[in-house]
């Protein structure tokens, strides 16, 4: 697994974002049962720039805590079939499957953890499961959706230890 991370903010994290990232992201494809090598673009960066790329990408002008662009047009979340005979999918170069882009602001990770009281790197562990999540076709628009993926989240930082 390859998480390659673009750190653009100018405030720096007081956490092993590396480590936790990989952490989280091996947990979360163990258990969505991702039957690939996978890899995955993480950008931090700060209010500005996320408000911007929301802006131009969802239409809303304000700063969102993270943004996920998938690669794969899941239909069912984590139904791997969708690939199948698609090399499309695949880094040439390292025959690994290319999950998407992730996007977490700085400035709401520490705004966040300071709202609900709990870690820096509980929130940015939050945050990248979430976004893994999404990734893997998860998504929370409707009442049954959101349930399943809180539920996932909420495991996966439980089996993780990174609790509040």
């Amino acid at each position: 697994m390859t998480i390659q991370i673009d750190y653009e903010a100018e405030r720096k994290l007081d956490i092993d974002y590396e480590k936790l990232a990989s952490k989280v992201a091996a947990h979360i494809l163990e258990t969505e049962h991702c039957p690939y090598d996978v890899c995955v673009n993480l950008v931090i960066t700060d209010n500005e720039e996320i408000k911007r790329v929301n802006t131009e990408f969802r239409s809303i002008g304000a700063p969102t805590d993270v943004l996920s662009f998938p690669m794969i047009p899941f239909e069912t979340p984590a139904d791997y079939s969708v690939i199948e005979g698609d090399d499309s999918y695949f880094d040439l170069d390292t025959e690994e499957l290319i999950l998407g882009d992730v996007m977490i602001s700085v400035d709401k990770v520490y705004a966040q953890a300071e709202e609900y009281g709990h870690s820096t790197e509980r929130e940015f562990s939050f945050l990248f499961a979430h976004s893994m999540l999404h990734l893997l076709g998860y998504d929370h628009m409707e009442p049954d959706e959101a349930a399943v993926m809180e539920a996932k989240q909420a495991k996966a930082l439980e089996d993780l230890g990174i609790t509040r």
